[in-house]
């Protein structure tokens, strides 16, 4: 079934509010979300990040929506208690939650003091933590020592089926790589031609037959001026490569790093537009490409009027 779903933002919004948009989102005609899960925002001027898995409990309650998080086990978090994080959100909404996951990026992993290791040694510890938390929706008992450790740890509450487990990529290499090991795959939008090589490489991997999920960064307001200063407000420090966005150790730094970006540059990394019919051309293309689920982020803060206006004149012709 095709999901067209709505990114509840916790770096740009506050819990309570997200919880609102949600329900709006749900009533306009989206029939899916997913949320961000950081401990700190992008910048300082976002000024948000609330925690991600006690709102999806309630956000799971107040909606039925399907839900999916981006989350970086390993450092911050232990692998075995996400594994029961994700269970008991299964077992009490059956078939409505995925966890994708990712190496994660230093601003939201430093907090634990730990050494951040390198990019392949990051991988190496991502991989291993998902066969740890494969293992545990088994009901089996785990003991692991190498990037992680795990002792003696067993799941008593775990769901019928268990939740897929999406690999987070943003490069090619790494959605080859995550296509051999994963349940699907999850990136960002780009130009065309970019997501075209990210699909091959994902199965080239080994992705073939397996869901897709693209989060879309988009940023729609009533004008297209507004729509560019909504995107450059609050966008433009997320916009780096990611070798940038995974080294940098404080929002701060990645507010100034983008302070003299110019403004038409965010066009090239945020789909930026007042006409809802351009922003459904834009994603028409996404789902030629093989997409299943899109996962509309409209990075500037008029959430109400988006969700209204998508609700009306976008949604509806993608889920046709």
């Amino acid at each position: 079934m095709m999901k067209i779903g709505y990114h509840a933002s916790h770096e740009q919004f506050k819990p309570s509010a997200l919880l609102k948009y949600v329900k709006l989102a749900q009533s306009a005609g989206f029939n899916a979300a997913m949320s961000s899960d950081h401990f700190f925002p992008w910048s300082p001027d976002q000024g948000e990040s609330g925690f991600a898995w006690s709102w999806l409990g309630a956000a799971m309650q107040a909606t039925s929506l399907s839900y999916g998080i981006v989350n970086a086990p390993g450092q911050r978090y232990h692998p075995a208690i996400i594994a029961q994080a994700a269970a008991t959100l299964s077992e009490m909404f059956p078939e409505r939650f995925w966890i994708a996951v990712g190496s994660g990026q230093y601003i939201n992993e430093h907090i634990t003091g730990e050494h951040w290791p390198v990019k392949q040694l990051r991988n190496e510890r991502l991989k291993e933590c998902a066969a740890i938390m494969r293992a545990l929706w088994q009901g089996e008992a785990v003991t692991h020592h190498g990037h992680v450790v795990v002792e003696d740890a067993k799941l008593y509450t775990r769901p019928q089926n268990p939740p897929q487990l999406i690999g987070a990529a943003v490069t090619p290499e790494t959605a080859e790589w995550v296509g051999s090991w994963t349940d699907g795959l999850i990136t960002t939008s780009r130009p065309p031609e970019e997501l075209k090589k990210m699909v091959e490489a994902f199965r080239k991997g080994g992705g073939e037959g397996k869901p897709m999920y693209l989060k879309v960064q988009l940023s729609y307001a009533a004008t297209d001026h507004d729509a560019l200063n909504g995107a450059c407000e609050q966008w433009r420090s997320n916009i780096f490569a990611s070798s940038v966005l995974t080294e940098l150790r404080r929002a701060k730094q990645l507010q100034l790093a983008a302070e003299h970006i110019p403004k038409d540059v965010m066009r090239q990394h945020v789909r930026i537009s007042h006409e809802p019919e351009q922003h459904l051309e834009w994603l028409q293309k996404d789902l030629d490409l093989g997409f299943t689920q899109l996962i509309l982020h409209n990075v500037n803060l008029q959430q109400e009027r988006f969700i209204d206006v998508f609700g009306d004149k976008v949604v509806p012709q993608l889920l046709k």
